[in-house]
């Protein structure tokens, strides 16, 4: 599978053969020298992420607090030229999957990103796939595809498009639609569900959630 992996190292020759490495292996790399310049495709998150702490800018540990605020399943591996434990510990913390201390061999750094990257196509064969009509569900990794490009939703608009595929045909009312989506803590409007269809179905126009006037919605069944 030809994964997607980002690559921040501002030492310019150790960033071109790791690089090389990595695409050996047929993945698609996008090679960063700055933090500033990762910090840009942040929003656009690859498969994997390899972080170097110690950056000329941002250092590593900005960038994967903001990473892992877009996306927090996306694994990272730091390297980095030292070896303190409190290092590994802060990384971990922060969320990172592995640490590598410098100097390594580009062959460990590609079998440890092997394991990463294997354990990610393992996890999407074993997720469970639900269909909305021409759009795919992967409901254990909270992605929606159309024709084989993601379709991006909030958490809670992904929450209320599972729990109607989920009860496909049945009507539900406003409130309870509140009371599954938000929860017992949540105090305000009703209305806010309605705000939450419509954005749901500008992002998914095909899906059929039919109105229920006076009352709610319900998903018409395939």
């Amino acid at each position: 599978m030809a994964y997607t992996v980002y690559l921040v190292e501002d030492e310019e020759n150790l960033n071109e053969l790791l690089s090389s490495y990595l695409r050996k292996e047929g993945w698609n790399v996008t090679a960063f020298h700055t933090g500033e310049a990762a910090q840009q495709m942040i929003e656009n998150p690859p498969d994997l992420w390899i972080l170097d702490i110690m950056l000329p800018d941002i250092d590593g540990y900005q960038l994967i607090r903001e990473i892992k605020q877009v996306s927090s399943s996306t694994p990272v591996i730091f390297i980095s030229a030292r070896d303190a434990d409190i290092d590994r510990v802060l990384g971990l913390e922060l969320g990172s999957d592995d640490y590598i201390s410098k100097p390594f061999l580009p062959r460990e750094l590609v079998i440890r990103a092997q394991k990463l990257l294997s354990r990610i196509g393992a996890a999407e064969e074993q997720s469970s796939s639900l269909q909305a009509g021409p759009y795919q569900v992967r409901e254990l990794v909270r992605q929606v595809f159309y024709q084989n490009s993601e379709v991006s939703l909030t958490s809670k608009e992904y929450d209320l498009l599972i729990f109607l595929l989920k009860n496909p045909g049945q009507a539900f009312a406003r409130e309870q639609l509140l009371l599954n989506i938000w929860g017992n803590d949540y105090f305000g409007s009703d209305r806010v569900v309605d705000d939450l269809v419509r954005r749901l179905r500008k992002k998914m126009p095909e899906l059929r959630v039919e109105t229920i006037y006076g009352y709610g919605y319900r998903l018409i069944k395939e």
